[in-house]
């Protein structure tokens, strides 16, 4: 496409730009696949040369055709990080439409501006259900019975619900987490004293452990290695910081909770919520697909990906009870599991048309190390210097998956290396986006009309 000299369009473009970049990186993407798909853009639409800066929370983007001219510079604040599937897809296809020139500017921004005002495909309580079957599904993962799995089902409805009411209330974080996690040890405690006048042996702990799944942080601490892995190191520590917090969060509410055992008649000796035990295989690999597929559902992904989410799920978890030894480290197991991930998550996720994010992702989620970040901040918060050990295999764990991912990436892709690059300071696998293709689409196509 011809260069734009006019400051108006000037305008369009670095707006669409930032409008898809913003809807990317509220709904997971790094900074890495933003910051391609931004300057991809731009470029294809004839600003070969525009300056982008992606943190966490702000978008900025300007552009100079002449040195003797001022910038034109345009700003966009990401407040907003509702994880939306469906509305990540739906800008994948426009991408796609604006690289190969089957829409202009002008309808490229009216179908972003229609994206972003239409609100999710499922109904609200369809969402709220399927958290609750999140927490379910790592129920089973973590060898939970009937009665653990079904509190850990009501506890992610009602965390669910509790969450939202505050986060429209625009509470903080750390008060949003505090208060899950008091919810999640108080439905535990309940049902201990409930299960206990039934006549039936309940595991404190484990219950207070699967209740609390969905509060976890393990996205967004993979996030902040994935994004520290591709060289932005200030968007990585502002992630790094909210999982902290997000997780001292949950520790203060349980802690509250537990501080209401004695009262409930229930004993807090040995109680110590965030221990990992797998169940037998069979029931890892049920657990974790019902997990990862009713995550994927919760983000609103498209129904279609939910067969390819599946699939690629059990193939990691194979791969990871396949190497994983209870006398060894994890993080070796998982990234075994997240090559596999990769390499099959590449692979299906154009058969379903949707982004390799959208698979991989929410197949990794029940690998993530969030009960390890638990409890390693909860250990060093009692002064136990295993806290530190703790966290140290979380970080090892997840820059294990991280690179584990990009890695299955680079082996699905073997055929194109002559499109590898999308700017001089960024190169390697993209998993939102502009992708490889369509640099290699725009190349021969120069080549043929040289």
């Amino acid at each position: 496409m011809a260069g734009v000299s006019d400051a108006r369009e000037t305008y369009r473009v670095l707006d669409l730009a930032l409008r898809v970049g913003e809807i990317l990186l509220s709904s997971g993407a790094g900074a890495a696949d933003v910051t391609a798909t931004m300057l991809g853009l731009t470029r294809h639409c004839g600003l070969p040369n525009a300056d982008i800066d992606v943190t966490f929370t702000l978008l900025r983007m300007s552009y100079q055709a002449d040195p003797e001219e001022p910038p034109v510079l345009l700003t966009r604040n990401v407040a907003q990080r509702d994880i939306d599937y469906d509305d990540l897809t739906r800008v994948q296809g426009l991408v796609n439409d604006v690289m190969r020139d089957r829409v202009d500017v002008a309808e490229a921004r009216r179908r972003v501006a229609w994206i972003n005002s239409t609100d999710h495909y499922l109904p609200v309580w369809s969402a709220v259900v399927g958290s609750g079957v999140v927490g379910a599904g790592i129920a089973l993962l973590l060898d939970g019975d009937a009665l653990v799995t079904s509190v850990a089902f009501l506890a992610g409805v009602a965390i669910t619900v509790l969450m939202r009411t505050l986060n429209r209330q625009r509470w903080p974080m750390f008060y949003q987490q505090a208060a899950g996690g008091l919810v999640a040890t108080v439905l535990a405690l309940v049902a201990a004293v409930v299960a206990e006048r039934a006549g039936l042996a309940v595991d404190v702990s484990l219950v207070i452990t699967a209740n609390i799944v969905m509060l976890l942080s393990g996205i967004g601490f993979m996030g902040a290695i994935q994004d520290a892995l591709s060289g932005f190191y200030l968007t990585s520590g502002a992630r790094i910081i909210e999982a902290l917090l997000a997780t001292a969060g949950l520790i203060a509410g349980v802690s509250a909770g537990l501080a209401l055992a004695p009262g409930l008649g229930v004993s807090t000796i040995g109680l110590r919520p965030g221990r990992i035990e797998l169940a037998a295989p069979p029931l890892v690999l049920v657990g974790a697909v019902v997990a990862a597929c009713a995550f994927a559902f919760t983000s609103y992904a498209p129904l279609r990906s939910l067969p390819a989410i599946a699939m690629s799920t059990v193939a990691g978890h194979l791969g990871y009870l396949a190497v994983l030894d209870p006398r060894d480290a994890r993080p070796w197991a998982a990234a075994v599991a997240a090559v596999i991930i990769g390499l099959l998550s590449y692979a299906v996720a154009g058969r379903v048309r949707v982004p390799p994010l959208v698979v991989v992702v929410p197949a990794l989620v029940p690998m993530l190390p969030g009960l390890t970040i638990y409890r390693g901040l909860s250990y060093m918060s009692d002064g136990d210097t295993l806290g530190i050990l703790q966290l140290s295999a979380a970080a090892a764990t997840t820059i294990a998956l991280a690179a584990g991912v990009i890695l299955g990436e680079y082996v699905a892709q073997p055929l194109r290396r002559n499109a590898r690059r999308i700017e001089d300071r960024l190169s390697g696998p993209r998993m939102v986006g502009v992708m490889h293709s369509h640099l290699a689409r725009r190349t021969r196509g120069t080549s043929a009309g040289a």
